[in-house]
């Protein structure tokens, strides 16, 4: 089959709720990907920030097939161990006092279970987000989300609950909590907005404000978690600790799981009956978020990152003059024309990712190379 047939099955058969590139993938290897003719591709795209170890991961691999053969599911009325170890493994990572942890499906599974917790702990009504925000597309989630354009036309679905500020903007943040205010939810990198870091100002602020208020601070760290800035997580970069943050994309190497994370005292909110999920936290996700931390520890991958990223960050700067932004292997190369460049990288066999209104934007899996690195740069510099 080749990828036209592929098309044809998919215009027959699917939804056509996504706007794809006529590509069709039939394996994948470290930071490669091969088409069904076996073309070879450097992803710089990595699932969007999915696949931080690569493809077909041996550790992966492993544990996957010997998870397999003993339990994939059984569901939330038992005991899991593997939950409990991936609990732990994750707890491991985090700074105190964070290290309860609800396993989840998806990132905009997480961050509803943060706002519910969020709401049912404080006792307050309001939720403060930012313009040109992402936190996802189911009810509560879409509501959060400060870009319009996703929202339109599902308005009866909306919460009103959300009031959106500027992002970056310390004065608007203040003037917007108040005692009403349950959380505020941020990005520490707006990811699909742009590549746009928060910065450590106002994430301090809004730590303060938090406090004086008695609002809770979440963190949406779907995208920026798990190393893809250089720290464990994205707030680290900012020196800061929020009472949620969220997590999912990277968090299963490319199994779909996502994390609801905080402390002990807050978790104790959710009683049983509360909140659940069929899915969240079975055995084989679970088995699977613990081998990616153990391999990120291992292999050190979060400090690759951080030095591999800085590098990279300013070879891009040199041969394109050019602002590029972002921590780590979480970059954006500011533009003019960024869907061409988009074109000339997979013209070179480069796949890479254009958002937030023609930002390119680079997020490899973290154990790219430097060579496949190299490559995007010259395309960089011979486009520019």
């Amino acid at each position: 089959m080749n990828a036209n047939e592929v098309k044809s099955l998919d215009s027959q058969y699917l939804f056509q709720n996504y706007g794809r590139q006529n590509l069709c993938f039939a394996k994948g290897e470290a930071e490669f990907l091969y088409d069904l003719d076996g073309k070879k591709y450097i992803d710089l795209v990595a699932g969007i920030a999915v696949n931080a170890l690569g493809y077909a991961h041996p550790d992966l691999v492993n544990t996957i097939c010997e998870q397999s053969r003993k339990l994939m599911h059984v569901s939330n009325l038992y005991l899991i161990k593997e939950q409990a170890e991936a609990a732990e493994a994750l707890a491991s990572v985090c700074p105190d006092p964070l290290c309860k942890t609800l396993f989840v499906n998806s990132g905009a599974e997480a961050n509803e279970a943060a706002l519910k917790l969020a709401v049912k702990h404080t006792g307050r009504s309001r939720v403060i987000t930012a313009k040109n925000s992402f936190h996802g597309r189911t009810a509560a989630s879409l509501s959060a989300t400060g870009q319009p354009k996703y929202q339109n036309g599902f308005t009866p679905l909306l919460s009103h609950a959300f009031d959106y500020v500027e992002y970056g903007n310390i004065e608007e943040l203040k003037a917007a909590v108040n005692s009403e205010t349950a959380a505020v939810l941020m990005e520490p990198v707006q990811g699909e907005g742009g590549v746009i870091p928060a910065g450590k100002e106002y994430f301090q602020a809004a730590r303060e404000i938090c406090d004086d208020y008695g609002a809770l601070f979440i963190v949406d760290e779907v995208q920026t978690g798990m190393g893809r800035t250089g720290k464990w997580f994205g707030f680290e970069n900012y020196g800061v600790v929020p009472d949620i943050f969220t997590l999912a994309k990277a968090l299963g190497g490319g199994f779909p799981i996502g994390a609801c994370v905080t402390s002990p005292e807050i978790a104790e909110t959710l009683k049983p009956g509360m909140h659940g999920t069929t899915f969240g936290g079975n055995p084989m996700g679970c088995a699977i978020v613990k081998t990616v931390i153990d391999v990120m520890k291992r292999d050190q991958l979060v400090k690759r990152s951080a030095e591999l990223g800085a590098a990279w960050m300013s070879q891009l700067a040199k041969v394109s003059s050019s602002t590029v932004r972002g921590f780590g292997l979480m970059l954006g190369l500011v533009v003019d024309n960024g869907r061409e460049l988009q074109s000339a990288a997979l013209e070179n066999g480069i796949l890479v990712n254009v958002c937030g209104g023609g930002v390119v934007r680079l997020i490899p899996p973290l154990i790219v190379s430097q060579d496949s690195l190299s490559a995007f740069t010259k395309v960089v510099e011979d486009f520019c």
